[in-house]
């Protein structure tokens, strides 16, 4: 779809916007707003299929309808499988019309994640597809439903219903008209939308609870950082499930009024050619999504010239690849910084930044958004000293679902999130991201928790000990390492060690690399020092391990 001349003109000046006015909705009354505003204008697009604001909302009605008639009422958990589909984009908004709470679960997540989310979250309805990327969902959530008393029904999308419990998705749009909706009633304050696990440097994944007005407000400044306006086109690469889409993607994008144009498996070549073929003119993204694009064989045969700005985000960005963004793909990208826990962004370079702040800072706080970097002694470090990072804003979380004391170590009674981040301030108000006080493992922006594998090590016949790390990686930001130790007389190769975990976790926790090590270096209470290990192990490693 072509931008009309005046469309072109007006979004190559990058004008002031100013949302304010919208974030006291909730995210329903967001998306009446912009359908009232737009009704015709392309709001979804994926593949051959291409939605205006009113199909979508009327879409979304459908889908509301079917899930009320089946017993789906306000405060429920809607748990959704799903890739960068359409069918997500309506779900999202089914919820938000019921007063429902998504719960997003990430598409490569297998049966020890899902059971274990699907089960402390209390998710009465689950929303899937039937298979995704060679994975067949229903016969896992067959085998693991008997254990989940609190799921009543699972719908379908890709697959006719079969079997007890199963609805297809075609059928939960037409089984009611939208006419039977409840009327809805909201504190968008109060009132959760969505409830998205993150994993704990235990192992213990975390619902982390978002309200409305989390996300609308957090969605807008976003939207009005990147100057986001009817005549925008998002280009969606980054999951839907994860923060960066439910907030990022879908609010800014529709509290503006712009169309987003999914991807549901990344490639650069799929990416450079919508990019191409749909005039994208934002383009968010990880660094390795970037970095991929740039370095594809044939880049220079693509027209990049509708791309306007974007997001890069969830990991660390290279001085370089922020430099070939702007020149080389004409987009004057953005950096971003924030947490699941913080609806995420707390701070964003500005259009004017330079590239060398933009490679080196995470850019300034947002507007409202309040940050402080405190020392060991809990006081405010000085300019350019690394503290920890902490945060109050209208994007932080309400807390960790059923985890009242992992919220109490988090969050403060008068509202300052700890994020475990170390960070600097210098006196122009730009953050430094100096690392991580948690074991965190960032790959190519996925996030590995060490536990979490760990723990499942510890099942094998043969480990004796295990501790995983992570390491440098040029594209990834970081791999992960996994140190073996195997009890007396047994044996096992790494390859038998990464099939050991293979269907039990998603794929990017397996680990790239495994070394068997005969002792660990140790602390005097007798923990592992990780950070020594890491620093002993990490300068043997090769590509071809």
């Amino acid at each position: 779809m072509a931008l009309n001349a005046g469309d072109a003109e007006n979004l190559g000046k990058n004008v002031e916007v100013d949302y304010s006015g919208l974030k006291s909705l909730d995210i329903w009354q967001l998306l009446q707003h912009t359908a009232r505003q737009w009704p015709e204008r392309e709001a979804l697009v994926f593949g051959d299929r291409r939605y205006n604001f009113q199909k979508v909302l009327e879409l979304a009605e459908r889908c509301a309808a079917g899930l009320a008639h089946n017993g789906l009422i306000k405060g429920d958990r809607l748990a959704l499988i799903m890739p960068n589909w359409t069918e997500f984009v309506v779900a999202y908004f089914a919820a938000a019309r019921l007063g429902a709470v998504l719960v997003p679960l990430n598409v490569r997540y297998r049966r020890h994640e899902l059971a274990y989310m699907l089960e402390n979250s209390g998710a009465k309805f689950l929303i899937t597809c039937a298979s995704f990327g060679g994975f067949d969902f229903i016969e896992l959530l067959k085998e693991i439903k008997p254990a989940l008393p609190d799921l009543e029904h699972i719908v379908v999308v890709g697959q006719a219903a079969g079997g007890q419990s199963l609805l297809s998705w075609e059928s939960l749009l037409n089984v009611a008209t939208p006419d039977t909706l409840p009327p809805l009633s909201l504190d968008p304050k109060e009132d959760l939308f969505t409830i998205l696990y993150t994993s704990g440097t235990t192992g213990q994944p975390k619902g982390v609870m978002l309200t409305h007005y989390n996300l609308v407000t957090n969605g807008l400044m976003m939207a009005e950082g990147l100057r986001s306006t009817e005549q925008d086109r998002y280009l969606v690469a980054v999951p839907l499930f994860h923060i960066f889409g439910v907030s990022a993607c879908v609010l800014a994008a529709f509290g503006s009024g712009a169309c987003l144009v999914l991807l549901d498996i990344f490639s650069a070549e799929a990416a450079l050619t919508l990019i191409e073929n749909e005039q994208i003119t934002i383009h968010n993204g990880v660094p390795t999504m970037f970095i991929l694009e740039l370095n594809f064989p044939n880049f220079s045969r693509f027209d990049l010239s509708s791309l306007r700005t974007g997001i890069i985000a969830a990991a660390p960005a290279p001085a370089e690849i922020i430099r070939r963004i702007r020149e080389e793909m004409g987009c004057n990208i953005a950096i971003a910084y924030g947490l699941t826990e913080t609806s995420p962004c707390l701070t964003m370079t500005r259009f004017e930044d330079d590239n060398q702040t933009r490679s080196e800072t995470v850019g300034r706080a947002l507007p409202g958004v309040e940050i402080k970097i405190i020392n060991d002694e809990g006081g405010e470090a000085g300019l350019d000293e690394v503290g920890e990072l902490i945060c109050r804003s209208s994007g932080v979380m309400k807390g960790y679902f059923r985890q009242m004391e992992a919220t109490a170590v988090a969050l403060t009674g008068d509202g300052w999130f700890y994020t475990g981040d170390l960070a600097t301030v210098d006196a122009t108000g730009n953050i430094r991201i100096a690392g991580r006080k948690k074991e965190m493992i960032n790959r190519g922006g996925f996030k590995v928790y060490p536990r979490e594998v760990e723990d499942l090590y510890y099942r094998h016949p043969a480990v004796q000990e295990v501790a995983v790390v992570g390491v440098p990686d040029p594209v990834l930001g970081e791999k992960t390492l996994a140190c073996v130790k195997l009890k007396a007389g047994q044996q096992a190769d790494a390859g038998e060690l990464r099939e050991f975990l293979r269907g039990k976790l998603a794929d990017f926790k397996l680990p790239d690399y495994i070394r068997f090590v005969d002792d660990f270096p140790m602390t005097s209470s007798g923990k592992i020092r990780k950070v020594a290990l890491r620093e002993q192990i990490a300068a043997t490693l090769d590509v071809q391990s």
